[in-house]
């Protein structure tokens, strides 16, 4: 899957810290990596955060990890940006850690609660 896919406007991709990219650009593993990417994008062409705000948000949490010894070879790279995203949404006001923990449960008990090989809803 292409950051591009479904996505009318990408953001400079050179500007954020060691992206997974192929030839054809950013590269996702998950959809939820996607997913995570296409909301960031999203937010910030709302003026929830600059680009500018956003890479530098980034590059503070992956070197946060480098500085805890955590590999940099990419593998945990969209954790990060996941974590990043959840550390500006609070800092702008548009969530706080009760209403993340709370979504958090929420995908974890439809997750227990889902047949193998079914897809997880969450619900409502």
């Amino acid at each position: 899957m292409k950051p591009s896919d479904g996505i009318s406007k990408t953001p400079n991709l050179a500007a954020l810290p060691r992206l997974p990219v192929d030839a054809d650009g950013a590269i996702f593993e998950e959809p939820w990596q996607a997913e995570a990417f296409a909301l960031a994008v999203k937010l910030s062409e709302q003026g929830q955060f600059t680009w500018k705000e956003w890479a530098a948000a980034l590059a503070e949490q992956l070197k946060a990890a480098a500085d805890r010894g955590e590999p940099d070879d990419g593998s945990h790279y969209y954790e990060h940006w996941l974590a990043t995203l959840e550390r500006l949404a609070m800092q702008k006001g548009l969530t706080d850690q009760k209403a993340l923990d709370d979504r958090k449960e929420a995908w974890a008990d439809a997750y227990r609660h889902t047949p193998h090989g079914s897809p997880v809803k969450l619900r409502q």
